[in-house]
């Protein structure tokens, strides 16, 4: 019988030194940690190469923005056009540089000589008439032919300021005021009351209506521009035709 006490206190001891035993375990980490694994090395990948860009084209310029200048005149600029006894003298008339629109489809610079009073009339309308490429063959003061209407016509010349009479009559023109202008003049003829034209030239142009480049028709946009600005037209002239002209306020 006292040997059970001593077993009991045995039993005690053995649990005791076991759960020392766990707890120890427990404290020293004995489970292993799993070591990691060193970084692999990669190697950088270099960009694709990229396709060079290709080069911006440049626009080619178009055509130039109308321009104008008004300048003032000399008799000795007028030696062909102009003489001592004219309605006007040089000190009325204007000399206006301005651009307008070829039948090679380019811009040009060209010289109308006008009365003073009227050059803002032929300014805003020739700048409409470049606007919408009507095409004009050349335009010079008639000096360059030595004031020879029929040699400016012959060379389809834009004119305006000469002195000279109406044709078979003893009444100065509206040439000779720089109040009217011929545009060109071998599509636009003077056509007789028959159909006959003075040059030959302009015989393929006697008809109208005509649909052709540089060819003024009635009520077309070229004739009810200058109507804006009070210009009369010539092919509206009872009998013989004059296509080409255009005089302010008529005749």
């Amino acid at each position: 019988m006292p040997e059970k006490p001593k077993l009991r206190h045995l039993g005690v001891l053995i649990l005791a030194c076991a759960s020392v035993a766990a707890c120890g375990a427990a404290g020293t980490g004995a489970t292993p940690s799993a070591t990691a694994a060193p970084p692999s090395a990669t190697t950088p990948s270099s960009p694709a190469p990229s396709s060079p860009a290709p080069p911006e084209e440049t626009p080619s310029p178009g055509p130039p923005a109308f321009s104008s200048k008004v300048s003032e005149v000399t008799a000795a600029m007028l030696k062909g056009s102009w003489r001592e006894g004219c309605p006007v003298g040089p000190d009325d008339l204007r000399k206006v540089t301005m651009t307008y629109w070829g039948f090679d489809d380019k811009a040009h610079t060209g010289e109308l000589i006008v009365n003073k009073a009227v050059t803002g009339d032929v300014t805003a309308i020739f700048e409409k008439l470049y606007d919408w490429r009507f095409p004009i063959a050349r335009m010079e003061p008639i000096d360059k032919y030595k004031g020879s209407d029929f040699d400016s016509i012959e060379a389809d010349n834009t004119s305006a300021f000469n002195c000279r009479r109406v044709a078979g009559s003893s009444s100065w023109s509206k040439h000779s005021y720089g109040k009217a202008i011929d545009i060109d003049p071998r599509e636009n003829p003077w056509v007789e009351p028959d159909g006959s034209v003075s040059h030959k030239n302009a015989k393929p142009f006697a008809d109208r209506p005509l649909h052709k480049p540089g060819v003024i028709n009635p009520d077309d946009r070229v004739v009810r521009l200058f109507e804006k600005y009070g210009w009369q037209w010539g092919g509206y002239f009872n009998g013989a035709k004059d296509y080409q002209h255009f005089a302010k306020g008529g005749g």
